[in-house]
């Protein structure tokens, strides 16, 4: 019998190929990477610079049945501002499952 879900928040998104993968979590919400406030999300392309430090660094990824959401936040580091990464609030709605 499977365990009742398990939702992690987690600040940083490579933790969860490192340390949470082999585990029984079912979804991680993580954050951190701030899109690095600079990129383009347009027209079906996303790309930004911080993909070479933070392969998984923003948006909804998926590893067999585990889930990693990378919120962008609305804040900065540094620059203040934004350059084609808009600023993100995500709200989930969850349902008990049928």
């Amino acid at each position: 019998m499977r365990s009742p879900h398990c939702i992690l928040g987690n600040h940083d998104p490579s933790h969860f190929d490192a340390q949470v993968i082999h585990t029984d979590v079912d979804l991680t919400l993580s954050g951190h990477t701030h899109g690095m406030q600079f990129g383009i999300e347009r027209f079906g392309l996303r790309w930004s610079p911080v993909s070479f430090v933070y392969p998984k660094w923003a948006g909804l990824y998926q590893a067999g049945k585990q889930y990693l959401y990378v919120n962008r936040g609305f804040g900065y580091i540094g620059f203040p501002g934004r350059v084609g990464i808009y600023p993100e609030i995500t709200e989930f709605t969850l349902r008990r499952a049928k």
